[in-house]
């Protein structure tokens, strides 16, 4: 979703870096299990986390600990969202903008020179709220416009100069630590930022947005055109058009089973497991096979957080047995 919102997700596991994979922590003895009372809130077993780790200096680690461990803790009240949430926030420290940014083929910016009647049929088609602004090439923005800005200027019936409204957007690195950046966003305002490289061109666009749902997952609105349900539909060569949110525990139940046990208990959707395959989120175009079945996985649709819809083939019968 852009805060304009041009962003859109996956997590795509349900699997995104910072996301909802497997955190990769490793065991420890019972030493933090909180005591007492097995259904207390979270916030009561973070604290006697804290306070039996007093003087570690690793209180960070313990807490990572801490959330997989209870992990298939059915008699501990911390509920998936909740052990997701705090297993995020942690990732956050090791996340930069390159990590969350939108990238530079799927940004919307707006050429100074627009139309009046070019400019509303563009923000009619993509109901973003803001947009970057460039003179003749993406490489040259100078600025941001919001939509309210072009709409009061409407409504005043005044002629609408894009260059009286750009507002000032902030330029980062992509090496640039997410945390700095949401720092940076609240002090001075700003809802969006530009990564550019080295050279001075631009890499992608980071909005306030793609940051939150860094944290808390995908967060989708009336304008996503993606619907409220994932979609599968079989095509008569046996080839399958799949949201990436599709579930794969369903997609099994239709079509047979195909992963391994490893692989059903850390992935719960198809954008999951060509995340999975792939090691990152596959690029729009890309082709990968899974191994164990030979399936074949064509990235239709895809933005740098999640996979969004893709062709499934090479799908095997499903036997009586399964």
């Amino acid at each position: 979703m852009f805060e304009m919102t041009q962003n859109d997700d996956n997590d795509p596991s349900g699997s995104r870096p910072g996301g909802t994979g497997s955190s990769g922590y490793g065991s420890h003895p019972s030493r933090h299990e909180p005591s007492g009372d097995p259904k207390k809130s979270i916030l009561t077993q973070i604290r006697s986390l804290l306070g039996s780790s007093k003087g570690s200096t690793h209180l960070r680690d313990d807490l990572a600990e801490y959330v997989a461990n209870t992990q298939d803790d059915s008699t501990l009240s911390v509920a998936n969202h909740e052990r997701t949430l705090i297993s995020n926030v942690l990732d956050l420290r090791d996340m930069r903008a390159v990590d969350v940014m939108i990238p530079r083929v799927d940004i919307v910016a707006i050429d100074i020179s627009i139309s009046e009647s070019e400019l509303f049929a563009l923000l009619s088609e993509k109901q973003f709220s803001r947009f970057p602004v460039f003179r003749e090439s993406l490489d040259d923005v100078i600025g941001t416009v919001h939509i309210k800005d072009i709409l009061s200027t409407t409504l005043r019936k005044e002629p609408i100069v894009l260059e009286n409204l750009v507002r000032d957007v902030p330029i980062v690195s992509p090496s640039m630590h997410v945390l700095d950046l949401l720092l940076e966003m609240k002090q001075t305002r700003r809802h969006m930022a530009l990564v550019v490289d080295e050279f001075g061109g631009i890499d992608g666009l980071v909005t306030i947005g793609d940051i939150i749902e860094a944290i808390v997952g995908d967060v989708e609105d009336e304008h996503n055109t993606m619907g409220s349900d994932p979609t599968l539909i079989t095509n008569q060569d046996g080839s399958i058009i799949a949201d990436g949110r599709f579930d794969v525990e369903e997609f099994e139940d239709r079509f047979g089973e195909f992963m391994t046990e490893e692989e059903r208990e850390s992935i719960d959707t198809l954008g999951g497991l060509v995340f999975a395959i792939a090691g990152r989120v596959p690029s729009r175009g890309e082709i990968l096979v899974h191994e164990e079945s030979g399936m074949i996985f064509e990235i239709l649709d895809a933005d740098a957080r999640r996979v969004k819809r893709l062709r499934v083939k090479n799908v095997k019968p499903k036997t009586p047995t399964q």
